[in-house]
């Protein structure tokens, strides 16, 4: 039996918690101690007065100061030079025990002379019915594995003895074992230490025996230190440490044939765990993990001395520690082992009979019946619709920076809106322009599918689900954007629900933030003018997020903006650095003119009702009145006095930050409709209001459908509720759906191409051809557009080209040729446009509505061209009069640097699309994690 023992106690004063209160109880505890210590060693680590005080005041032996940073192995190495004893037991101020601990720990010892040194069980600071550790072991390749950590304490592991290793804290070793072995491996880092202690211990001889009837309570800061407590970088620094300690352990034990493999593979084994943690919806872990590896890389020498230790002392085989490691199924049983948890969550219900399966299907016949005529049009025309290109490289080609399909020398970065062209293009690789009528087919049901899903985050019941799909599906902005042929506005009503429905839980999930990130980039995208509502809406997140989750999953709120980042960012850089950053918000694709509400009462209350034009969705032409009927706002009051009601009586936070979003979309649509960014031609063109209409909608009907969940049964109350309000929907719908029969539609069907078919047809239609577009407008004036390739696309359309603030040398030098072409001066005209990668002169053909003037520039326009010797006339080509240049057209290529930055773009751009489609992959973990959660948001808050 020990004669003396030596108490070591490493104190840190960190600032994660008062050290001092801790230090108080576990010296009150080692003063009550029924075997008391027979000497106290104190190692203070850093200056805190309140702990020097407590210190001085300790019945120790000597007192060690020394800095704050000194990890726990150090400073027991600092406190070994005094040891006198027979046996150490090593403290920390957060390790208190019991009054029989140091008893039951010594008679532990004392069992056989092979027992190198015993370990209690240590529990919870403030629970002691929760275990925090008793007995570690290790994998086959060397994952610390605790056999009883965080379970219940029922006595169910106190019959066991023997362990491979133990938690560092509490230890009592023998003295002469602790020098042989010289102590703590400092490499270790602060992660692994008991066990590695006792794997040493082991292969030198000795055992390590379980004291479970001692019991030492825990914190949790003592040996951590600067690693303690529950931020996102407390996490970080634990992972690290962690990873750190397993591969200086699997270098230090692997046998000498394989240390060189093991070392050679740490970086490819580093990547491909990244990739893992990755799709194991663990990012937090990538950085630890490649930084752990990068460090082992350079950590030969304590490798070589720890490895030199082992051999030097071993008098066992390591084929004897065997027994005492953990197998794949006993690891796998107990990783898997869910603890009996209850499912949060009732069914979805969405194939019942109430559920959103029979509205999907209602939407779709209800689109079927009223766009009868898609079923036979190949392309979509007309609005700001354009066809797409013919081929999935052209797409993708547009989606990349470098020479842009529109203007005289327009180069630069792609609008992200073209990648979300091209993906919708590559649902329909044979004919891409098919796509975006399928789209159009199936917008209704989408758009209830949407909203039916978005709902679910607010209520269980199926009425106000309902609500919201078909509230949703019959929305002005939606309806109003299929009629004018809107596709912007058509995409971002169809993305926002799912924005909405994934981002409200991406705190929770790896997954949901994945898939919320990769919506927000596709509405950012098609609607870059809600770049500052929902910056607003992020924000917030993650002040919640701070403050009612203590910052729990305020990485994945990060990651929202991270890809969005990423694709605007080439254009962020390029309009900045021009300085003309207003242009950031402008609409993408074809510039078409609104008839936006007018500025006054009228029209704002038209605005504020959710109609982004003056003929209220259709009305004033059903009616044939000159603007919407005067009444038309009242039908979206039965939304609005339920939206009001939800802070009443519904849930506060998730009621307010619904309303908030309505407001911020408000804010955005009266913001829209005022501002001039861009021009058809001759025409200014206002930002679309729809798009901030469609987010007040989504915030208006989903905090409708929160007070309907809380509407009283009796009476009917809900059910009168939401029947008067989707009825009053279903009548602002009308003029919408049924404007085909009336002739009211803007869509059109077709042109395959913009251009005529001869460009193409004769083989000069590739990218590196342009024709020169002129286009007499209604004063008189010539627009002129430069088109390269076949056609001007949906994809190709460019914000650097539609949206600039002042004329650029450019726009000067397509002035000039405009005006040299048809004044019949500057006979070298032709070959300029030649140089310049100009192959063909198209004159557009008259409007149905051309004035005078404009007839009277066309045909003098028209005869200018017929009288260059250098051009050839094609005659009328159905979309104009068409000539082509006789001589040499030298084809426009991209420059080595546009074409390395195009790559660079595009590559950064696919990485991170690429990690966030592995972030929205499910797996079988996030599945069972999200089914322990309720599916509504907020739920716990009144």
């Amino acid at each position: 039996m020990p004669s003396r023992v030596h108490a070591l106690l490493v104190v840190r004063s960190d600032g994660h918690v008062a050290p001092d209160i801790h230090l108080r109880r576990t010296l009150a505890a080692l003063a009550a101690q029924s075997r008391p210590v027979d000497a106290l060693t104190i190692v203070l680590c850093g200056d805190d007065p309140r702990v020097r005080e407590v210190v001085a005041c300790a019945p120790a032996e000597g007192i060690i100061t020394t800095g704050r940073t000194t990890r726990f192995a150090d400073a027991l190495r600092l406190a070994s030079r005094r040891l006198d004893g027979d046996a150490v037991w090593l403290l920390a101020q957060d390790t208190a025990p019991e009054p029989e601990a140091l008893a039951r720990l010594v008679a532990a010892l004392e069992t056989a002379p092979s027992v190198a040194f015993a370990a209690p069980k240590l529990v919870r600071w403030q629970d002691r019915t929760h275990i925090v550790s008793l007995g570690v072991t290790m994998t086959r390749t060397g994952r610390t594995v605790g056999l009883a950590d965080g379970e219940h304490d029922q006595g169910q592991h106190d019959a066991r003895e023997d362990v491979l290793g133990a938690d560092v804290r509490g230890l009592l070793v023998r003295a002469d074992v602790w020098r042989e072995l010289d102590g703590i491996d400092p490499a270790l880092d602060g992660a692994d230490e008991g066990l590695d202690l006792g794997i040493r211990a082991r292969l030198a001889g000795g055992r390590v025996a379980l004291a479970p009837s001692s019991i030492i309570a825990v914190a949790g800061d003592g040996v951590a230190g600067d690693d303690a407590g529950e931020g996102v970088a407390a996490r970080a620094r634990a992972a690290y440490a962690s990873r750190s300690a397993q591969l200086h352990r699997r270098l230090v034990y692997a046998p000498p044939a394989l240390v060189a493999l093991q070392w050679i593979a740490l970086l490819p084994v580093a990547v491909g765990r990244s990739l893992a943690h990755l799709l194991g919806k663990r990012p937090g872990l990538i950085l630890p993990e490649l930084a752990a590896a990068l460090v082992a890389l350079v950590r030969i020498p304590s490798v070589a001395r720890a490895r030199s230790g082992i051999r030097r002392r071993r008098r066992a085989s390591w084929s004897q520690l065997a027994p005492l490691r953990i197998g794949s199924r006993q690891l796998r049983h107990r990783l898997d082992d869910e603890g009996g948890d209850a499912l949060a969550r009732p069914d979805l219900r969405f194939f019942s009979s109430t559920g959103g399966a029979w509205i999907v299907l209602a939407a779709l016949v209800v689109s079927l019946a009223a766009f009868p005529a898609l079923l036979a049009w190949p392309v979509l025309g007309g609005g700001a619709l354009a066809p797409l290109r013919t081929t999935l490289a052209q797409l993708w080609a547009d989606a990349l920076a470098g020479p842009r399909p529109l203007g005289w020398s327009t180069a630069g970065p792609a609008d992200p809106f073209s990648a979300l062209i091209a993906v919708i293009g590559s649902l329909s690789p044979a004919e891409p322009s098919r796509a975006l009528v399928v789209l159009w087919l199936l917008a209704l049901p989408l758009a209830a599918l949407g909203g039916w899903f978005a709902a679910t985050r607010v209520s269980e019941r199926a009425g106000p689900r309902a609500l919201v799909a078909i509230g949703w599906a019959l929305a002005p902005s939606l309806l109003t954007a299929l009629v004018e042929g809107r596709p912007t506005g058509v995409l971002v009503h169809l993305l926002l629900p799912w924005l909405l429905f994934t981002g409200a839980a991406a705190h929770r999930s790896w997954t949901q933030a994945g898939v919320a990130s990769l919506a927000l980039v596709a509405v950012l995208a098609a609607a870059p003018s809600l770049a500052p509502a929902l910056i607003v809406l992020w924000l917030v997140a993650i002040a919640l997020t701070i403050a009612r989750r203590s910052g729990r999953g305020i990485a994945r709120i990060i990651w929202l903006v991270v890809p969005s980042v990423v694709f605007a960012l080439p254009l962020v850089w390029h309009r900045v650095g021009a300085g003309d950053p207003w242009a950031l918000l402008a609409d993408p694709g074809v510039p078409a003119a609104a008839a936006v509400p007018a500025s006054d009462l009228a029209g704002r209350l038209l605005l504020l009702a959710g109609f982004p034009t003056s003929d209220g969705a259709g009305w004033s032409g059903l009616l044939g009145l000159d603007a919407a009927p005067a009444w038309l706002p009242l039908l979206v009051v039965p939304v609005v006095v339920l939206a009001a009601a939800a802070p009443v009586v519904a849930r506060l936070l998730p009621s307010a930050i619904l309303l908030l979003a309505a407001v911020l979309g408000l804010v955005t649509a009266v913001a829209a409709s005022g501002t001039v960014l861009a021009a058809a031609g001759s025409t200014p063109v206002t930002l679309w209001p729809g798009a901030g209409l469609s987010l007040a909608w989504a915030g208006l009907l989903g905090a409708a459908a929160a007070a309907a969940d809380r509407l009283p049964r009796a009476g009917a109350v809900r059910g009168i509720g939401i029947a008067v309000a989707l009825l009053s929907l279903a009548v602002v719908a009308v003029p919408a759906l049924t404007a085909l029969p009336r002739n009211a539609l803007a869509i059109t069907n077709g042109p395959d191409s913009t251009l005529p078919a001869y460009v193409d047809a004769e083989g000069r239609g590739d990218p590196g051809i342009a024709t020169f577009v002129l286009r007499a407008q209604p004063r008189g004036g010539l627009a002129t557009e430069v088109v390269w390739g076949a056609s001007s696309t949906l994809g190709g359309q460019t914000t650097l080209q539609s949206v600039r603030s002042g004329p650029t040398p450019a726009d000067e030098e397509t002035a000039a040729a405009t005006a040299d072409l048809v004044s019949g001066s500057a006979g070298d005209v032709v070959q300029r446009l030649a140089a310049q990668g100009i192959g063909y002169v198209l004159l557009g053909a008259a409007a149905e509505d051309e004035t005078d003037a404009a007839r009277a520039t066309r045909l003098a326009a028209r005869a200018a061209l017929d009288r260059r010797d250098e051009l050839e006339s094609v005659g009328d080509t159905g979309k104009g009069e068409l000539w082509f240049v006789v001589g040499d057209v030298v084809p426009r290529e991209a420059s080595a640097a546009q074409e390395a930055q195009a790559w660079r773009g595009g590559a950064a751009q696919l990485g991170v699309v690429v990690v966030a489609l592995l972030l929205a992959l499910p797996t079988a973990a996030t599945i069972r994690q999200a089914r322990r959660e309720p599916r509504i948001v907020g739920g716990g808050t009144t």
